[in-house]
């Protein structure tokens, strides 16, 4: 009998709070989409004038994303996922401010979503501009901020410093969410919401899982 690869299995959107879909579910989707990327196996989405209908009712995302503004690492085509399917916030450096908390509990309070991933990527300048130590004027200073207390707890370790200190920032961003927010918390402790601490390869394309919390 065939079994079908992950890239071919079916991927059904249904019109309700995140897809129907619980956070193991909503994960192993995002894991499906992944593979599909890394094999150049991508959907062919195509949106039609039905489906531009149909978003113009109502928002049904399966996942929600705080990633890097870097042009390199577009969530929806990382994890091939069409027009509807991740609710994306994206800042640079992938920090966590009052806007961007505010969007991720719509997300999850609002919009049903049990899946939270916070994503980091390498070689990712906001960070590389953190570890000039010295002051930025203006609201880039004030972004770079955000990120120093990962940079000092990545001094300490061994290895590349740049690498370290970008993996402590997602690490940071994630700890911070579930600090700063209480809907965000309570529903993980409910068991009902998972956030993932991830960071991806520029290079390769892959992802290194960090934190899991949920």
């Amino acid at each position: 009998m065939h079994h079908p690869a992950p890239w071919e299995q079916p991927t059904e959107r249904l019109d309700q709070p995140g897809q129907g879909l619980n956070r193991e579910q909503a994960f192993r989707r995002i894991l499906d989409g992944h593979w599909r990327y890394l094999q150049n196996e991508r959907q062919q989405i195509v949106l039609t004038h039905e489906d531009r209908q149909r978003h113009s009712e109502g928002q049904y995302p399966f996942a929600a994303i705080l990633g890097c503004a870097d042009s390199r690492v577009s969530p929806e085509v990382i994890f091939d996922q069409g027009q509807g399917d991740l609710f994306v916030v994206r800042v640079a450096g992938n920090v966590l401010g009052d806007f961007e908390q505010a969007s991720l509990e719509y997300a999850v309070q609002n919009l049903g979503v049990r899946l939270v991933l916070v994503m980091g990527h390498e070689q990712c300048g906001a960070v590389k501009a953190a570890l000039g130590g010295t002051a930025i004027p203006g609201a880039i200073g004030r972004l770079i901020e955000e990120i120093r207390p990962a940079v000092e707890q990545a001094q300490g370790q061994a290895g590349d410093l740049l690498n370290n200190a970008i993996r402590r920032n997602v690490c940071h961003t994630v700890d911070v969410l579930l600090e700063r927010s209480e809907a965000v918390r309570a529903l993980v402790e409910a068991g009902e919401v998972r956030v993932i601490g991830l960071v991806y390869d520029l290079t390769s394309g892959d992802l290194q899982f960090l934190s899991t919390v949920g």
